[in-house]
């Protein structure tokens, strides 16, 4: 206690004295410890109040402290958890990167570096939205025939709100013109398309032909109405009579007016649809070569309609007829590095180059003696394929389930692996080893690009928007979407589940035992001041009690 007054008057002193300019060394050694003690007195007064505190406090205190601590980490999980799932990302992270960095750290926006990066940042995202496209899937099911008996045997909707949506905007785009309101059944078909209710859709289609002879009527009654493909061919034979009639006529005057030009676009893209579907007929009701002819005559007919993608179709019958030399000769035209690329493509041909070596590809003897030229190209077919869209091969090799394909499509996504699965699973089992072939090789390729969303091998950096496009288009109600490259849970996200977890386990043992949890908080408390005391006893150990009367005197 003595000790203690005397540090109380070296630390009054201190306050008390003011030294001049020109101090010597003395003055601030005396001026350091009479600080370091006045700051001590402090702590440990500071530390008598706390623990005077602690003391006052009831269990209520704790269950309150520890429940609402609990609640709000619980609060902060859920919103980080569903915000994950949304966007893919971590919100806290989010804001972090793109507010608080900066306004702590900022960004010189004057360099030409950061002049250059953001030119080049704006490069690939106008790269990501053009990759980010939803385009129309060429091999689409029929509504009526094949989706709707979906429905009716499992009592699942595999089309989403979204899908239908932009099949809605397509046929409005290629079925309807400004000039519609001239031709009563034309008009009531503009209307119905604009439908959201299939039976409304489907009334009014009746009504149109109950007026005249409507080719649009026929096609919304053969997609939607028929109820197996037998019936929706017999309605896309009656509306290829009405469409090639109106086509002809309107072919006639088209140069007379852009109102007949608007008219003449309109039944060319109606006659390719209908030829488009009734190939696809065929070809599901087993008359495959028919089903090619169609195809062929029609990509003669009107080659620059390239947005049906019929060359798509085409492969995939070809495929069945087992005709790799054709199959090969549409890839040579197809395969372009001016063209957009697609699943149906890269697959294709990495399925050609597999077929030439699978049947006697063994891991074990090319590990040994190594690949040949021919294994080497197609194990290089493989990896390009799977840079394009690396979702197929979980599909291909059935290590994920299938669900029907949607209407639409997102290049390079999950989207595009089902509707590419579902109708070329077939050919790839059909060709001996090719699949075994795929299962030895097609992990090889992220090696080649270990960070696929900045630097891509033969393609661009993978699109980072697939994720969020593909929820949208796919069922996720029974649907698992598979997400490239595979995110993990965020830091943030983690720590709140388990601070969430602690305060809860905290409160709740708390709760049940009041007396037993004190005891505990005061012991952690003075263990974690423990070793501030030791250093405090040490500190005053080691300086002699004299010291502080001669630094008094000065």
């Amino acid at each position: 206690m003595a000790r203690g007054r005397s540090l109380h008057r070296v630390g009054v002193a201190c306050v008390e004295w003011a030294w001049p300019p020109g101090v010597c060394v003395c003055h601030v050694c005396c001026s350091f410890f009479c600080w370091f003690c006045g700051a001590t007195l402090i702590e440990r007064s500071f530390i008598r109040c706390v623990s005077m505190f602690l003391n006052t406090l009831t269990p209520k205190f704790y269950v309150a402290l520890t429940g609402t601590s609990s609640l709000i980490s619980g609060l902060i999980l859920i919103f980080e958890w569903w915000y994950f799932r949304k966007y893919g990302t971590s919100f806290i992270e989010q804001v972090s990167v793109s507010h608080l960095r900066p306004l702590l750290g900022g960004v010189d926006t004057s360099s030409p570096s950061n002049t250059s990066a953001s030119n080049g940042d704006a490069d690939s995202s106008r790269q990501s939205v053009s990759e980010c496209k939803v385009w129309r899937n060429p091999l689409n099911l029929f509504r009526g025939a094949e989706y709707n008996r979906y429905t009716w045997v499992t009592g699942r909707e595999p089309l989403t709100y979204y899908d239908m949506n932009l099949s809605a905007q397509d046929h409005q785009t290629f079925f309807t013109c400004d000039s519609d309101h001239l031709r009563p059944a034309d008009a009531i078909m503009q209307k119905a398309w604009r439908e959201r209710n299939p039976q409304a859709r489907i009334t009014a289609a009746h009504e149109a032909l109950d007026l005249e002879e409507c080719a649009t009527a026929y096609v919304l009654l053969a997609e939607e109405e028929a109820t197996t493909i037998v019936e929706a061919e017999k309605l896309f034979k009656q509306a290829l009579k009405v469409g090639e009639i109106c086509y002809r006529r309107s072919q006639q005057l088209q140069h007379h007016g852009a109102q007949y030009e608007a008219q003449h676009r309109r039944d060319t893209n109606v006659l390719v649809y209908i030829k488009r579907r009734l190939a696809m007929c065929s070809r599901k009701l087993g008359r495959t070569r028919e089903a090619v002819k169609m195809m062929r005559d029609l990509m003669k007919e009107f080659p620059l309609l390239s947005m049906f993608n019929i060359h798509e179709n085409l492969l995939e019958s070809l495929l069945e007829l087992q005709n790799y030399a054709d199959v090969q000769a549409v890839l040579a035209k197809y395969d372009d590095i001016s063209l957009p690329k697609s699943a149906t493509i890269c697959y294709t041909a990495a399925l050609l180059k597999a077929r030439a070596v699978s049947d006697k590809f063994s891991p074990e003897a090319a590990s040994r003696r190594g690949l040949s030229t021919a294994e080497m190209n197609a194990v290089e077919a493989i990896h390009r394929a799977v840079e394009f869209n690396p979702h197929v091969p979980k599909y291909l090799l059935e290590m994920k389930s299938l669900i029907l394909p949607p209407e639409h499509i997102l290049k390079r996504g999950d989207s595009e692996a089902i509707a590419y699965t579902f109708f070329h699973l077939q050919h790839w089992k059909r060709v001996e080893g090719a699949l075994n072939l795929l299962h030895c090789t097609w992990e090889g390729t992220f090696r080649m690009i270990p960070y696929p969303l900045e630097k891509g091998h033969l393609f661009y950096p993978y699109p980072v928007c697939t994720e969020t496009a593909d929820r949208e288009l796919l069922p996720t109600v029974f649907h698992e979407v598979s997400v490239y490259p595979k995110k993990e849970l965020p830091f943030f996200i983690l720590f709140t589940a388990g601070l969430c977890s602690f305060t809860a386990m905290l409160a709740l043992l708390t709760h049940q035992f009041p007396e037993l949890m004190g005891v505990f908080a005061k012991a952690f408390l003075s263990t974690l001041f423990a070793p501030l005391n030791f250093i405090m006893e040490k500190v005053e150990s080691i300086l002699p009690s004299s010291l502080w009367h001669q630094l008094t005197r000065i």
